[in-house]
């Protein structure tokens, strides 16, 4: 017989399995929890007293919840082993699927989720789709139940605690999973059954090939192209191209000449983030490297944050006076001088989330047609419906990019979406919008 018991994100063994280690404190072998599945499989020809799981008993719920076809194959797909991502654009209802699995598992779930917008999203379908109300832990709550919504912060820092309370863990937003300190979530859970919820999950670190031993592979992908016109807005992406201004364009150069010389005289060549952050660390270690790191972000604001990208604005403005359109920008100091310029509300991580519920509540019943956001709204917001989004400000990511064309997809009678980026010709802003088309796939 093999004894199997839990401690503190920890699987203890009497017996070796492949992935223990011998322990002396504990004269037993151990392990990651996670590897408690594995475990189960490998001794399953062996008498097991297991007193791993210790699980919170799992709440009546209405377990009827219609799912459109490519739910349904998400669903099954991911039933297959009841391990593993499935990759859905934003608006697909990614979340419906989620609480579909509950459903189908009836076993205490914990949801993660990145932010507290997130937690309460989560908090209200659940409470829609299956009639029950829903722990939640993170923010100013601290409600454990059968089925629990935790912030990724508050996962982390009580691991150890709960990793053996739940049967099912469901990663929201999962490209967060692999980082250096939240993929000890999965690690330090029991949990045999993991699903990841994303319309992204690509990382530039790399860090994704992790998924497999944290939650699963990807088991389901569909992408935009394939849901547009029957469950999406039909969509266009239009590209506009400005020029810096003359006294932009000298600046622009001086700056980026100081950063190419810096990397010219240290040998180096940016052809990977790896490479970036290698300059970073050797740059920031002295003055002349410091300075090239200042040119480089300075060129780079100048490059996206051109006064012609603001007259090119007030054009699509007068171009589309009817259409409810969301303006991003990349960052706060951009979508304030846009706030100022044409005396439109402006959402960034300073407005107090009163403001920011009042301006969208106020954009979603028509009161504002048009509001500028930094990438507060990139994830983890419930953004009311829009026909047009324009990225003004855009260095962004592969990601960032997906995020925010979903944000006007949500399909609705007669509309079609666009959206619409303004790039710098001649510029790092034209060159990091031109690599990051080859890596979109919608």
């Amino acid at each position: 017989m093999v004894t199997l018991t839990y401690y503190k994100g920890l699987i203890l063994s009497d017996a070796f399995a492949p992935g223990l280690k011998w322990n002396s404190h504990f004269k037993k072998y151990i392990g990651f929890a996670s590897s408690y599945r594995d475990l189960l499989d490998y001794f399953s020809e062996t008498e097991i007293n297991d007193h791993v799981l210790d699980l919170l008993p799992f709440p009546p719920i209405n377990d009827k919840i219609e799912l459109r076809d490519y739910q349904k194959k998400a669903l099954n797909a991911w039933l297959k082993e009841k391990r593993g991502i499935i990759v859905m654009p934003t608006g697909a209802g990614k979340t419906r699927v989620g609480i579909a699995s509950i459903a189908k598992l009836k076993i205490a779930t914990l949801i993660v989720v990145p932010t507290i917008d997130l937690l309460n999203q989560w908090h209200r379908e659940i409470h829609e789709l299956l009639g029950v109300e829903a722990g939640r832990i993170g923010g100013n709550y601290d409600e454990l139940k059968g089925i629990t919504v935790i912030t990724y912060d508050s996962a982390y820092s009580r691991a150890e605690e709960l990793g053996n309370r739940f049967g099912f863990l469901i990663f929201d937003e999962v490209h967060h999973l692999p980082s250096e300190g939240y993929m000890q979530i999965a690690q330090l859970f029991a949990s045999p059954y993991r699903l990841g919820l994303t319309a992204t999950p690509e990382r530039e670190d790399g860090r994704d090939s992790l998924y497999p031993q944290l939650v699963g592979p990807i088991v389901y992908r569909v992408s935009v192209s394939e849901l547009a016109g029957k469950y999406l807005a039909e969509y266009d992406i239009e590209r506009v191209y400005v020029s810096l201004t003359e006294e932009e364009m000298k600046k622009y150069k001086r700056l980026r000449q100081i950063y190419r010389s810096y990397l010219q005289e240290k040998g180096l060549k940016l052809k990977s983030l790896e490479d970036f952050y290698k300059f970073l660390k050797i740059a920031v270690k002295e003055k002349d490297g410091r300075n090239a790191i200042l040119a480089w972000y300075e060129a780079l604001r100048i490059a996206v944050n051109s006064r012609s990208k603001i007259e090119k604005l007030r054009e699509l403005l007068s171009q589309y006076p009817e259409d409810k359109i969301i303006i991003f920008t990349r960052d706060t100091e951009l979508a304030y001088n846009v706030s100022r310029e044409f005396l439109i509300p402006a959402v960034t991580y300073k407005t107090p989330k009163s403001e920011r519920t009042e301006i969208l509540d106020k954009f979603r019943k028509g009161f504002y047609r048009v509001i500028v956001a930094s990438s507060v709204f990139d994830e983890g917001v419930d953004v009311p419906d829009a026909s047009i989004a324009i990225i003004l400000g855009g260095y962004g990511t592969t990601r960032q990019f997906l995020q925010r064309l979903g944000r006007v997809l949500r399909k609705k009678e007669g509309k079609r979406a666009k959206l619409i980026e303004i790039v710098t010709r001649g510029t790092s802003d034209y060159n990091l919008s031109r690599r990051r088309r080859q890596n979109v796939s919608v």
